[in-house]
């Protein structure tokens, strides 16, 4: 088992190892001095593991509410948040009281965001079941929702109280998932790991998760702490997603977001090497480890649909976006262009 504590406006430990499902109730209580608790969870991962959950809390002295959703980007929501707020308010949570966050990065966003929002801010405990969450979004104190004119518009900076990523729960998610933050967990070593680039070349995710995940919440967590609200070095964790959530949007989120961040990648790198940013070989390194894990690196939109879409980027400031651009594996840079050669970009990277 390993600890990682992240120094943010509110400080927390990212616990990771197998078994932590069970003992999420004695945890949670020792974070909440509340004892109601709303878990909230998708259809899916809740008949998963949702008696598992309720049962741990409520062994730990805790009345618990559930709030069960479809599952899906979808969800994500204006119509759900006010559902769940308004569930909350129903069964008189209290500030005492604490969010359960179980599942994946959908769950974790919708659930942050309540939190935030819901009498000006409840607990919340983040437990990831997916690989995805555990690297990223459950980390970090991003919270969001989806509008129509883009993804994650809507949303606030809120850190939870603690996050539990039991790695046991990896074991049953379904490969087309698991390979989805994959994508992520590559990222990290285009980023700033060449060691890690090359250990996931040379075996498996599923073979070392419990050290990959720890060292990719390390990473996280430095970002996190240099730069809490995204002005600044965190930028560098949108590698890929400028144009990834272009393409996951344009898709009417029928395309995966750990699949349309392995695509942004590409992308990105095919339009550095063409201007000259990073080598030919750091292009094609990168878009090697991503199709040796199953991610797709081209997509068949054109390059008029992913512009409109990448324009309504929350990460645009006025006439400019700035791209995280990789110069070889384990070494970005930032890149201000003005929303005017944003076409070039794309047009190089399909």
């Amino acid at each position: 088992m390993k600890t990682v504590h992240v120094s943010a406006s509110r400080g927390y430990d990212v616990v990771i190892g197998g078994g932590l499902l069970e003992t999420m109730g004695r945890t949670a209580a020792q974070l909440c001095p509340g004892r109601t608790a709303c878990l909230v969870s998708d259809d899916t991962v809740f008949g998963l593991y949702g008696d598992r959950a309720k049962a741990s809390l409520e062994a730990a002295g805790f009345t618990v509410c559930t709030w069960v959703f479809p599952h899906g980007e979808q969800a994500k929501c204006g119509e759900r948040f006010l559902e769940l707020v308004n569930f909350l308010a129903e069964h008189r949570l209290t500030r005492a009281d604490l969010l359960v966050a179980l599942g994946g990065g959908v769950t974790g966003d919708l659930t942050g965001f309540a939190a935030a929002c819901y009498l000006r801010g409840v607990r919340v405990l983040q437990v990831p079941t997916s690989l995805l969450a555990m690297v990223d979004s459950s980390v970090g104190g991003k919270t969001a929702i989806d509008l129509p004119a883009g993804k994650n518009l809507c949303g606030a900076f809120y850190q939870p109280v603690g996050v539990l990523c039991d790695t046991d729960l990896l074991r049953t998610l379904p490969e087309d998932i698991f390979r989805d933050g994959c994508a992520e967990v590559i990222k990290y070593g285009v980023l700033g790991s060449r060691d890690l680039f090359d250990r996931l070349a040379a075996a498996h995710v599923r073979d070392q998760a419990e050290a990959i995940v720890a060292d990719c919440v390390a990473m996280k967590r430095d970002v996190v702490e240099a730069d809490e609200f995204d002005t600044g070095r965190r930028q560098f964790l949108n590698l890929g997603h400028t144009l990834g959530h272009a393409v996951e949007a344009g898709s009417d989120f029928r395309l995966s977001h750990g699949k349309s961040v392995a695509i942004g990648m590409a992308m990105i790198a095919r339009a550095a090497a063409s201007k000259g940013f990073c080598s030919p070989e750091t292009r094609d390194e990168l878009i090697a480890l991503l199709t040796r894990y199953g991610l797709p690196t081209e997509t068949d939109q054109t390059p008029e649909a992913i512009l409109r879409t990448a324009l309504g980027d929350k990460k645009r400031q006025g006439g400019s976006i700035t791209l995280v651009v990789p110069a070889e594996i384990g070494r970005c840079v930032l890149h201000k262009i003005p929303v005017e050669e944003l076409p070039r970009w794309i047009e190089a990277g399909i």
